[in-house]
């Protein structure tokens, strides 16, 4: 059958979690994805089942994580580890450990365990809803690069796989979902790079069991018992998790799905050649399934690079702002990879005493914490996903950065740029709401513009001269005001201004003190749904009057802006003082990577 043509903005191979997250984001911002899947249905038995606290953070900033938990997934707040006993007497409990210790400051403190067919199917009734949808049974044939059409170069032929039908389709990008065996990432001659040539072979049972095991309801971890490149039938993985858990006994009632599979910790040398055709989650990234990252991993590559494609689409970003999705993705993967064998030799030298337990999960950090301490917490961090830290580049700030001030990161500040925005209780003034700040802002793919606006008693003027820089026509806010700015809805919340830029104003006063009409100049006004009191206590700063800059280490007196990425990590920490220099330094900072010269040359020098 002759081919058609169609042209849409991303073609998308594989509707697993990366292709399907990439997909929702990119179908909400209002771009043409094109997303095939070489399986007739979303999957149904197997795969992937765990989120991470932090992938569920996401998932309720994009107002997903309602129709997850609608399925009353199980939550495993603690983890625990059994290792074998000399002389053949089977295992023993050697520790168990919360899956997301109270040092950690997450919203959720536990891992969601949910069958990945219906996380999928979440994500597919988004999609549904903005009008996208996944084509199957689909694969890619073959796709090449054709400058001769710059706005669509990248031709992707497809197939349907029960038919002879075919499809021609032309991209602005094409993105490789495929998992560990990917088309794509063969055919750009792209190898993987194995950190262990050795690889083990991970036998996975899902079914309904009756056991004696007593940890079978919380996440569990065992030594490996598999010899590297076997296979092995659904009675063979039975009989060896029974020799496993002895002394416990454990029968199948019925198996729903099982799949035995080598896993090699590999990482893709590259994750894209050209920036116009990129690949993530396991085809990028091959690692075991011992920590439950797989998926979450994929949220955070489809995450990263969605927002990115939408800057540089959109018009706001140069085109070399997608550099950064390799540098930043590929460092985390690189981690993933020796989180595994660090993690598990933590617990096989020797069993954690009494006060190493309570040092390790505890929130007050000591100068006297030993090596397993430091290991303990720096793993689980990892795991939990807020210990993911991108680094320096020209979205997160250091000393080193382009943008030189010596307003960026003031002094007292607890805030890590590349590290996800702590969270914080405020109130929400116009409806005295207690709101979590770091929710407030939608993942929309917008800046957030956190403006801690201390004690206005002694803000007021630089709260005045912020807004009053923000509204010069050559500032980064007003180089890209919005085209429709005067038919904008007076019920926009979010982007009134711009579609790149949401404010939220934080006061360090109780919420009866604040009067908006006051306190806000009419454009910061604007945002009266994003005005907060910084008036909730916080256990972690018992002592703080306004919990919200203690936490992230703001003066409550002089206050400061935070700028927060759009997927949810810090970009830059500002001083705020009167005058100009406070947008100076953020026009410096966003100078360094908009597709627009921001900033008047003037202030640009004298930075």
């Amino acid at each position: 059958m002759p081919s058609s043509t169609t042209k849409v903005d991303v073609a998308i191979i594989g509707a697993g979690p990366v292709g399907l997250l990439l997909a929702v984001c990119l179908a909400r911002w209002g771009y043409k994805i094109k997303l095939v899947d070489n399986r007739e249905e979303p999957t149904k038995t197997g795969r992937a089942d765990g989120i991470q606290p932090r992938s569920l953070h996401l998932l309720r900033n994009m107002d997903l994580k309602r129709a997850i938990m609608a399925h009353a997934p199980a939550k495993s707040y603690e983890v625990a580890f059994w290792d074998p006993q000399l002389a053949g007497k089977g295992i023993h409990r050697t520790g168990n450990w919360p899956s997301c210790p109270s040092f950690i400051d997450a919203r959720y403190p536990f891992t969601t365990t949910l069958h990945q067919g219906l996380i999928e199917r979440v994500f597919i009734s988004d999609l549904n809803n903005h009008g996208a949808n996944v084509q199957r049974p689909w694969t890619i044939t073959g796709f090449r690069s054709d400058e001769q059409q710059p706005t669509y170069p990248i031709v992707v032929n497809l197939k349907h796989l029960k038919s002879d039908e075919q499809e021609t389709v032309r991209a602005k990008y094409l993105f490789s979902g495929e998992g560990a065996h990917s088309f794509v990432r063969e055919q750009l001659g792209i190898p993987l790079q194995h950190k262990d040539p050795v690889s083990h072979v991970w036998g996975v049972m899902d079914g309904v069991v009756r056991t004696d095991f007593p940890d079978i309801k919380i996440a569990s971890s065992t030594d490996e018992d598999w010899h590297p490149r076997r296979t092995a039938s659904e009675e063979e993985v039975q009989a060896s998790a029974k020799r496993i858990l002895r002394p416990y006994y454990i029968e199948w009632d019925h198996v729903e799905w099982y799949s035995v599979y080598p896993i090699g910790q590999g990482i893709a040398e590259k994750y894209t050649l050209d920036h116009r055709v990129f690949m993530g989650g396991d085809c990028c990234h091959t690692h075991s399934p011992k920590a439950g990252q797989g998926m979450n991993t994929a949220f955070h590559d489809a995450l990263n690079l969605a927002w990115k494609i939408h800057h540089v689409e959109a018009g706001f970003a140069k085109r070399s702002l997608l550099d950064t999705y390799e540098s930043e993705r590929k460092h985390i993967a690189k981690e993933l990879l020796d989180f595994d064998a660090k993690y598990a030799a933590l617990f096989s030298k020797r069993q954690p005493s009494a006060s190493e337990r309570d040092a390790a999960t505890n929130h007050n950090n000591s100068t006297s914490e030993n090596e397993f301490v430091k290991a303990f917490k720096a793993g689980t961090e990892f795991t939990s996903g807020y210990g993911i830290a991108y680094e320096a580049n020209e979205l997160n700030w250091t000393a080193d950065h382009p943008a030189q001030s010596r307003l960026f990161n003031p002094k007292g500040s607890k805030l890590r740029t590349g590290r996800v925005m702590p969270t914080a209780n405020v109130t929400r003034v116009v409806d005295a709401n207690k709101v979590h700040l770091e929710q407030e802002v939608p993942l929309n793919g917008s800046f957030r513009i956190f403006l801690f606006a201390g004690n206005p008693s002694k803000t007021k003027c630089a709260v005045s001269d912020f807004a009053a820089n923000l509204k010069n026509k050559h500032s980064f806010f007003s180089v890209f005001e919005r085209e429709d700015l005067t038919t904008v809805s007076y019920h926009e919340r979010h982007n009134p201004h711009s579609h790149f830029f949401t404010i939220c104003t934080i006061f360090a006063l109780p919420r009866d003190s604040v009067e908006l009409a006051e306190l806000l100049p009419p454009l910061l006004a604007r945002y009266s749904n994003h005005v907060y009191a910084d008036d909730v206590w916080d256990e972690r700063v018992p002592d703080a009057k306004a919990s919200a800059h203690a936490k992230m280490g703001l003066d409550p007196e002089k206050g400061a802006v935070l700028v927060v990425r759009p997927d949810g990590h810090v970009g830059c920490v500002v001083g705020l003082v009167g005058g100009s220099d406070t947008v100076d330094a953020l026009n410096a900072y966003f100078g360094t990577f908009t597709a627009r010269p921001v900033g008047n040359a003037e202030a640009r020098a004298n930075l």
